[in-house]
């Protein structure tokens, strides 16, 4: 798979100091013709979990041949590796191997994974910098990948393309009628609550749009949240201010309060701790 020119940022940096023009101009200088855009740079410092989420959430809507440059990195300057990968989707990945790869390695797959060779792949006369390898490793990386000036072959090491780090988590599941899930994350404007329950796992409990499924929302074993909510097709379907059971973007459970923030409202989290139970409900 060729690349195509294009390169998505996204990283834990914030857009206050100049962390993000530094890494766009890395990329300005190797190529000027390259296509440079932002997936999100507002991720929560150092949460890994969140940036593999809003690769996943995101990747498939670009053409193949994309590449994305992801620094989350809380480990930077320390042995965890640094890796480009190619997904099964046919786009490329540049980050830090430390979780950021979870849920494109468990929902499209990666083919091709290699460590970057620094001694080929950094910025020329950036080896006594060790805490900015966003800039110097990955966007020059990443833009030399872009641009067609090197290829998976010059990265440097071929790694197994099954071993990434994987942030351990949950997987929603059906007992005796229950579905048991996590919340992996909030939207991040509108406080919705965003599960691993997919849409057809819901669906096998029976809830037909318009009727009821008791929902539970436990964290660390204590109950923070109860109630018979409504399924809808979209937040319309109830009377602004009430709270309903939706299908979100990617086709998994979420729970929304119309016009309103479920999150704020119930000091609701996200996370492995964040579980939540769907039952069907007796109500009409």
């Amino acid at each position: 798979m060729k690349t195509n020119g294009t390169i998505v940022f996204q990283s834990d940096f914030g857009l206050v100091d100049g962390a993000v023009a530094a890494m766009y101009g890395v990329a300005n200088a190797v190529s000027p013709s390259l296509k440079l855009y932002n997936l999100t740079h507002d991720i929560p410092q150092f949460d890994i979990w969140q940036a593999s989420y809003r690769l996943i959430q995101t990747i498939t809507y670009w053409a193949p041949g994309t590449v994305f440059v992801s620094v989350v990195d809380p480990g930077v300057g320390t042995e965890r590796k640094s890796v480009v990968v190619l997904t099964e989707s046919g786009h490329y990945i540049v980050t830090p191997d430390n979780g950021t790869l979870t849920h494109v390695g468990r929902t499209i797959g990666i083919v091709e994974r290699y460590e970057i060779e620094e001694a080929r792949n950094r910025l020329k006369d950036s080896q006594d910098s060790y805490t900015f390898h966003g800039r110097d490793v990955y966007a020059y990386t990443g833009a030399r990948l872009a641009a067609g000036v090197i290829n998976l072959a010059d990265i440097g090491k071929r790694l197994p393309a099954d071993e990434i780090v994987i942030h351990p988590s949950a997987t929603a599941s059906m007992h005796d009628g229950v579905i048991e899930a996590s919340i992996d994350i909030l939207d991040a404007r509108y406080g919705s609550l965003w599960t691993n329950c997919p849409r057809d796992l819901f669906l096998s409990l029976g809830v037909p749009y318009g009727k009821y499924s008791s929902v539970q929302i436990t964290h660390h074993g204590r109950i923070v949240y109860g109630n018979n909510l409504k399924f809808g097709r979209s937040f319309s379907d109830v009377n602004i201010g009430e709270t309903l059971i939706y299908i979100n973007s990617l086709l998994n459970v979420g729970i929304a309060i119309n016009q309103g923030n479920f999150a704020k409202a119930h000091n609701v989290g996200a996370g492995s701790e964040w579980l939540i139970r769907f039952e069907k409900s007796a109500m009409l």
